[in-house]
């Protein structure tokens, strides 16, 4: 009789979403996982007899297990301006809040203290991939290596001095060398993060698509986000961002576009032909009135949508299985179908459109024999959510962040039945207490200033 093969890992679960297949839902199955990738995914039953684990998870009753989810939009370390001034319109919360509060505030320990709050909210709501784009990016990257947090970081490039650099080219120069040392990471992956047409001139915007393809690099960008751009872009440019980024080179597969809640069919065509991502943050549009992304008519146009929760500023949470709820249902009120935006769809958003908007879809965004082990676990169980028919339509329209109870990247775990595994979750609240008592002490003196 021959012996069993022995593995790292093998976890018994009562459902398995792989997301590709498309639609696809398998029943008491074992995910099989050696060394960072996933061997097998097979029957229980036949996983029993054909492998040998050094550790099992038996979560056969009421778990699922689907891909980590993908949040592909983010500004990490905003995570300590949390319901900072809510209720604001976008220009006058910018302006009057955010923008001094950074000038203030944003600094080597600040970006460090926001990004392990972010990646500990994010991590205990399933996501296990996502894309920052702020000031020290450097910082980002390390916090999110030391951690084994898979990440995209997103160099910022805008025209104007910040504390992290003083011009375009300094931002540029600095994000080149980023992307040089975290060229082999096994968890972080640089990109150009151009910060919107209306922060940045023409000349780097060239120099970002030049940059970019010769590094075979991501660019993510804010644009279309709302009609105010658009109608100032034509006042200044004579014609719409995303056309002036078509003419600059910018818009092509590498590009991940951020909001778009301001798009004509013929932007939507565009967009098709040139295989650019949109980036969709549903709830942050929402809480900034910005508009709404006509998401059913770009998915149907063949463009990559993928989902993002933008910064907790100005949502004010990272849970992407909200995001996908709110996705879902925006989406056919917007296009006044209930078919559009299916659960599926809305899940696909989250894994692996995410993926591909990355150029990580060989990598990660489905669970599939060779791809990394970025996995999580969901329990369905609970009186609350009973019965359950469709588990993965269960998991879009109700489903809490609460109910993840286990999360892998590249077959590490990082929490354990809803226990975080890596991260020091006591000392990391004790500091964003003394961060959460300044910034509101300088808040209001820079509030009663403007009033």
């Amino acid at each position: 009789m021959l012996n069993n093969q022995s593995v790292d890992t093998i976890i018994h679960a009562r459902w398995v979403i792989p997301v590709i297949p498309h639609n696809t839902v398998y029943e008491n199955h074992s995910v099989v996982i050696s060394g960072h990738k996933i061997l097998d995914i097979l029957p229980k039953d036949a996983a029993l007899v054909k492998y040998t684990a050094k550790e099992i998870f038996s979560l056969d009753e009421h778990h699922a297990l689907l891909p980590g989810l993908i949040n592909a939009h983010g500004h990490s370390a905003m995570s300590l301006f949390r319901g900072l001034a809510d209720d604001l319109p976008l220009m006058e919360w910018l302006n009057n809040h955010i923008w001094p509060a950074e000038a203030k505030w944003v600094d080597e320990d600040f970006v460090a203290d926001g990004t392990l709050l972010a990646i500990t909210e994010m991590i205990r709501s399933g996501t296990t991939c996502y894309s920052d784009m702020y000031f020290f990016p450097n910082i980002s990257a390390k916090v999110a290596a030391e951690h084994k947090m898979r990440t995209q970081i997103c160099f910022p490039v805008i025209d104007f001095p910040t504390a992290w650099a003083q011009n375009s080219d300094e931002y540029i120069h600095k994000g080149v060398e980023l992307f040089d040392q975290y060229r082999n990471s096994d968890y972080v992956n640089v990109a150009f993060g151009p910060h919107a047409p209306y922060t940045v001139s023409n000349d780097p915007l060239k120099q970002v698509a030049t940059l970019a393809d010769q590094l075979n690099a991501q660019i993510q960008i804010h644009l279309h986000e709302t009609a105010f751009e658009v109608k100032e872009s034509i006042e200044q440019y004579g014609v719409t961002p995303i056309k002036r980024l078509a003419e600059l080179g910018l818009l092509s597969p590498s590009l991940q576009c951020v909001h778009m809640t301001q798009l004509s069919d013929d932007d939507i065509t565009l967009i098709a032909e040139s295989g650019a991502h949109v980036i969709h943050c549903p709830e942050s549009n929402l809480k900034l009135a910005s508009g709404f992304a006509p998401v059913d008519k770009l998915l149907n146009a063949g463009v990559n949508v993928a989902l993002g929760t933008d910064g907790a500023a100005s949502n004010n949470d990272l849970d992407l299985l909200g995001e996908m709820k709110t996705a879902a249902l925006i989406g056919k009120a917007v296009a006044g179908d209930a078919s559009a935006v299916s659960a599926h769809q809305a899940l696909e958003m989250a894994t692996i459109n995410g993926a591909k908007s990355m150029g990580l879809e060989e990598k990660i965004g489905s669970l599939e024999s060779g791809k990394l082990a970025d996995i999580i676990a969901i329990d369905l169980g609970q009186i609350d959510c009973q019965p359950v028919y469709d588990p993965a339509s269960h998991i879009v329209y109700a489903t809490n962040s609460h109910q993840v109870t286990h999360s892998w990247i590249g077959g590490d775990i990082h929490m354990n039945n809803r226990q975080l595994v890596m991260i020091d979750t006591l000392h990391l609240n004790a500091r964003v207490k003394q961060w959460a008592q300044k910034i509101k002490d300088a808040d209001s003196q820079q509030a009663s200033v403007t009033a």
